[in-house]
């Protein structure tokens, strides 16, 4: 089985598709928040997650989806996350930290799965050890935004990611 993962994006009909294959991860988190981003200033608000080839995640990854998440809530406007295709763990791991309260969360297919094919790949993460630790950060403080109950499970991370930038910086 291979390790390699990666993340393929598209966009049609203003829904914004991402397909997971892979695990998601600390490694792929930079470049999807990055596109959600690019994606948020060009106006798209709907967004779909296929994670129907992603056997589990981290929770860096996440909170990636949640800070996305939470960055729809702020446009103002109506707009939401779908994540779909999940299997039993990766379903788990988000109800586990209260996601699926943030996120659309379908175990079921995605119905058009097949007529919004991803259109390109999202870069691998580069080596920059100051950003992947402020996305690792920016993932985990929106995993306890999201739900704060979450702060006793994560309070150690935070505090190594602050120190971890205080230090490169």
């Amino acid at each position: 089985m291979s390790t390699q993962s990666s993340i393929q994006v598209g966009v049609a009909n203003g829904l914004v598709r991402i397909r997971v294959e892979g695990k998601g991860s600390f490694q792929n988190s930079a470049s999807l928040k990055d596109f959600a981003k690019e994606m948020l200033a060009r106006g798209h608000r709907e967004f779909v997650v296929d994670l129907g080839a992603c056997p589990l995640m981290d929770s860096t990854f996440m909170g990636t989806l949640a800070g996305i998440a939470l960055k729809l809530k702020g446009c103002g406007e109506m707009g939401s996350i779908h994540v779909v295709n999940l299997n039993e763990r990766n379903q788990g791991l988000l109800c586990n930290l209260g996601l699926d309260q943030l996120l659309r969360v379908e175990c079921t297919d995605f119905s058009g799965a097949d007529s919004l094919l991803p259109s390109s790949f999202l870069p691998a993460a580069g080596s920059d050890k100051l950003d992947q630790a402020q996305t690792m950060l920016e993932a985990h403080e929106a995993v306890v935004t999201a739900n704060p109950e979450n702060e006793a499970k994560f309070k150690d991370v935070l505090e190594f990611l602050r120190s971890d930038i205080a230090a490169r910086q």
